[in-house]
């Protein structure tokens, strides 16, 4: 064996060696660690006798201490001191009831009882607040049913029966950009026309189909259509045929059912296009000829078309103003709106008003009657009454129950001219002189006061729906209440005096004492949210006022 060799085998043995001696140490290290681990659980153990000894002050037994110090240095040695971990599950027992005692338990009479018990109350509990909700229920009063309403029911109809007064570019076209400014007085439908081409007198000259250049074309009327309707606002189109004639409302006796048939056909056309309505005169004269003529219109009107299923109103109107000959009218013809003189011609004082309301309203239902100042033949509201009444009466058109209907330019006080069909005014932002700017300070007063009473008339239900109740009147005042279910009451008072104060001693199961002013015509004497005295209610000459209290049982 050579030397190299030899070198290899020495190198080999002390490898071994080392190995060995490093096994021994592991060895040694664990046996080391184990005993420290059980000293240690030896020493918790005494140390739990030891806590569970009393505190007697006594002296202290060696016998309890560590046995050996070199094991607690061995320890220390290491670094760490190896703690057992009890696990609780094994010393916690469980020491309740067994489900064989459980069942033992609930069986037994005492709990059975108790059990019944609690049951019993538990039902008695739930019983009588049955019986409590029941209670209340009973006692508190019923709420009435709201009623069937049509679109033309829920705001006022305004009506444009001159295109080429009503805009700057005297078209259709012009009334559609006006859409935005009507939509602010909350009207809830437009009245248009006639603008059909109807030469005057000239029966067999007549196309209900086709509107007159002079207005604009169907294209324009198409996109008012489209316009109006976004904004809530329906449309309803004046087809009276002879409008620009003077022989009769529908020519003579001879001619009216060649006209009438042609009209049937319009009919149909106008509501293919998406109209929401029909407007008519001469009511009364085409009853007599045509007696059955009406009731064909209305069908035709009222059932409207598959494209445009939803409801069409029949508008007639009326030169009478008696409340008799209107009742009869709504009766025979079945229009669903009927334009009268009842409020303006036919009635000489506040009285003679009163009683016309009260004849028709105890006659028909309110959605069927219509309450109007002016018109296209009889002109403006502000030239029918003077300019200090003009508010009083947009204020009695808009609380009566029905549909308040007012001509274009009412809402400012518009007077006529030397014609029905005046320029309407709209404000500019130019600069005007003293006079000017009076005239139209008291246009835009008078279209705030319009357009809040309109908005007013329709979201509060004893306006909308409310029974009508007549509580003062006289050659010169009246005073109504208008009421709905558990709602606000609404008072509205008027005195038509131009020179005389008036005095309304309001006295009535349904009146309190005091109401609260909503609105007046002269804020400076009875300014809003004001209160007055019913007993004693004083208006000035020319005022109107609306008041309101609440509803309390």
């Amino acid at each position: 064996m050579n030397t190299e060799e030899t070198n290899v085998d020495m190198k080999d043995a002390q490898s071994k060696d080392a190995e060995a001696e490093n096994v021994a140490d592991s060895a040694n290290v664990a046996a080391d660690a184990d005993a420290t681990e059980a000293d240690v659980s030896e020493a918790d153990v005494d140390q739990e006798e030891q806590e569970k000894q009393p505190m007697t002050g006594g002296e202290y037994d060696a016998a309890d201490a560590p046995s050996s110090g070199a094991e607690e240095a061995a320890a220390e040695k290491n670094g760490s001191v190896k703690l057992k971990i009890i696990d609780e599950a094994e010393d916690v027992k469980f020491t309740g009831l067994s489900k064989e005692e459980l069942l033992r338990v609930a069986g037994s009479p005492g709990w059975v009882r108790t059990r019944w018990g609690l049951l019993l109350v538990f039902w008695l509990g739930w019983l009588g607040m049955l019986v409590g909700a029941v209670l209340i229920i009973l006692q508190a009063p019923g709420c009435r049913e709201l009623p069937t309403t049509n679109w033309w029911n829920d705001g006022p109809l305004y009506q444009i029966g001159s295109i080429h007064a009503f805009s700057d570019t005297h078209n259709l076209k012009g009334l559609e950009q006006k859409i935005n400014s009507l939509s602010e007085l909350k009207v809830k439908g437009l009245v248009v026309g006639p603008i059909h081409i109807a030469p005057p007198d000239e029966d067999m000259s007549l196309r209900f189909e086709e509107i007159s250049p002079e207005a604009g074309n169907l294209d324009q009327f198409k996109s008012l259509l489209h316009v109006a309707h976004r904004k809530g606002i329906s449309v309803v189109l004046d087809l009276t045929p002879n409008y620009q004639g003077s022989s009769g409302p529908w020519f003579s006796s001879s001619s009216m059912t060649n006209v009438a048939e042609r009209l049937k056909s319009a009919l149909v056309f106008w509501l293919n296009e998406g109209v929401d309505g029909i407007q008519l005169l001469g009511v009364e004269h085409v009853a007599s000829v045509v007696p059955l003529l009406w009731t064909d219109i209305r069908a035709i009107v009222q059932n409207g078309t598959n494209k445009y299923p939803n409801n069409r109103v029949l508008i007639g109107v009326t030169d009478s103003s008696s409340a008799e000959n209107v009742s009869a009218l709504l009766s025979s013809t079945g229009v669903d709106l009927l334009i009268s003189r009842v409020l303006s011609s036919g009635a000489t004082d506040a009285m003679e008003r009163a009683q016309a309301i009260q004849y028709l309203y105890s006659s028909h239902n309110q959605t069927k009657l219509a309450w109007s100042l002016g018109g296209q033949a009889e002109g403006h509201l502000g030239s029918l009454v003077s300019q200090a009444l003009v508010k009083l009466h947009l204020l009695l058109l808009m609380t009566l129950p029905g549909t308040p209907i007012f001509n274009y330019g009412d809402e400012i006080g518009l007077m006529d001219q030397d014609t029905k069909f005046p320029k309407m005014l709209w404000d500019s932002d130019e600069e005007l002189n003293g006079t000017l700017q009076e005239e139209q300070a008291e246009r835009l007063s008078c279209r705030r006061f319009f357009r809040t009473v309109s908005e007013l008339r329709g979201k509060e239900r004893s306006l909308l729906y409310g029974d009508f109740v007549l509580l003062s009147n006289s050659s010169s005042s009246l005073a109504y209440l208008r009421v709905w279910d558990q709602s606000a009451r609404y008072l509205a008072a008027f005195n038509w005096a131009a020179e005389e104060a008036t005095l309304l001693l309001l006295s009535d199961a349904l009146v309190p004492r005091h109401a609260a002013v909503v609105l007046s015509t002269n804020s400076s004497v009875l300014p809003q949210d004001s209160s007055v005295d019913l007993t004693n209610l004083r208006l000035g000459p020319g005022e109107a006022a609306l008041l309101k209290f609440p509803y309390t049982g």
